[in-house]
């Protein structure tokens, strides 16, 4: 970093982004999103003993339950964290999503669909050392949009250049080669990697982001949940012990979307509205689909329909949707905009939500779901998994504490660590 950015990086004093005026960090701050963190493994997990740190932190600092961004999704709630924004501000409302204009299905990949600053861009640029390490590949070019730092997934972490990833030589700092993508350990190796950073770069702001491989297989307080969330637990203790204020959060929950006798419990909404109007009268759009469909078989809690059907009235649509057997909520654009803060330029003519623990599908034809075979299926998307811990390593101001016990959302994580802490 040359004299001249050193002398605007200690100058700086505020950050406004998003609406938000965010202090400097006075030491490190690193964001940890336990991805699929639902409430009941951290339960769990503390009853057996195994998260002293977390213990620690919700006694020393502060613990509350957050409100995630609807709909519960990676994508969506990834962003919001680093955007400290609602879909509505930055723009990114699902992983999976259609193109009206070219009726193309198009899965987010890049930042393409991003409005907004996000945090760690606005930070970088006024000359804080930023870092961002996702689990996954797919989440990179979003959270790292504008970044002039590190950013990079354990996903890839073999391949990375100074020109695209502001790093070389991961698998070498780390001591261990790129982790299977359907493995605990690509969180793991997200948490390694934030450790040796903040050993040998020292950064401003760190966010790190993991996978929810575990939560999709196991139950919370399930030997495999538990011994995930001990090693987890373990890592935050050594960036706490680093001189780091940390910040612990989740992008949702996660909910057993199973029958007693196994089999997952599927509304296959496409398949219904083909069989009521017609086969192509609507279109059923699964946003839960990313690349790493094995573990949920794009199936989730939340679904789009677009009426394709000239002729079709909305109303009579809706209508059919919510007298259907495990259908929660559903809305019309701009009821579901208003109630969910979604962009309405990017929403469907409804949005569907599912009951707790059932899941909502296209056509059954359409999901591959061999990859459950002998197990629960285990996903998120609706209301059910709102709800996500919300815990940092330092008590709030009495401000702080107040604003706090009105409400919490999980993308004001970065605004509480730099603004509210004691």
């Amino acid at each position: 970093m040359s004299s001249v950015d050193s002398t605007h990086r200690r100058a700086a004093r505020s950050i406004l982004v998003n609406g938000r005026v965010l202090r400097w960090p006075a030491q490190p701050v690193v964001v940890v999103c336990v991805d699929g963190c639902d409430p009941a493994y951290l339960a769990a997990a503390r009853e057996a003993g195994v998260v002293p740190t977390l213990e620690r932190m919700m006694g020393d600092g502060f613990a509350g339950t957050a409100l995630a961004a609807m709909p519960t999704f990676t994508n969506p709630n990834n962003v919001s964290i680093v955007c400290g924004a609602p879909p509505s501000v930055h723009g990114v409302s699902g992983n999976y999503y259609l193109e009206r204009e070219t009726g193309r299905e198009i899965m987010m990949l890049d930042a393409s669909l991003l409005r907004a600053p996000t945090i760690l861009a606005r930070f970088s640029e006024a000359g804080a050392a930023v870092v961002a390490v996702t689990a996954k590949d797919k989440l990179r070019q979003a959270l790292g949009h504008g970044v002039r730092g590190i950013v990079f997934s354990a996903e890839r972490a073999d391949v990375c250049t100074e020109a695209e990833h502001g790093i070389t030589g991961v698998v070498e700092l780390v001591g261990r080669k790129a982790p299977d993508p359907y493995s605990a350990d690509l969180s793991l190796f997200v948490l390694d990697a934030g450790l040796r950073l903040l050993e040998t770069r020292r950064p401003d702001l760190m966010y790190l982001s993991l996978s929810d491989y575990v939560q999709h297989k196991s139950a919370p307080g399930s030997p495999e949940a538990n011994a995930f969330m001990h090693a987890v637990d373990g890592r935050l203790g050594r960036l706490a012990a680093l001189g780091a204020r940390l910040g612990v959060i989740a992008d949702h929950g996660m909910s057993d979307m199973a029958l007693a006798d196994g089999r997952p419990n599927v509304l296959y909404l496409g398949d219904r509205l083909g069989d009521a109007f017609g086969h192509g009268a609507a279109r059923v759009i699964c946003p839960i689909t990313d690349p790493f469909v094995r573990h949920h078989g794009a199936l989730g809690g939340f679904v789009r329909v677009y009426v394709m059907r000239p002729g079709l009235e909305l109303d009579e649509v809706l209508r059919y949707i919510r007298a259907l057997p495990g259908v929660a909520l559903a809305l019309a654009r701009e009821a579901a905009c208003a109630e969910f803060d979604l962009p309405v330029d990017r929403e469907a003519d409804i949005v569907v939500v599912g009951e707790r623990g059932r899941a909502l599908g296209s056509r059954a034809a359409e999901h591959d779901l061999s990859g459950l075979v002998g197990e629960r299926l285990r996903s998120h998307g609706g209301l059910a998994e709102q709800p996500v811990p919300f815990i940092l390593s330092r008590p709030l101001t009495r401000a702080g504490a107040a604003r706090a016990a009105r409400s919490l959302r999980n993308y004001e994580i970065f605004e509480y660590a730099l603004n509210e802490c004691e």
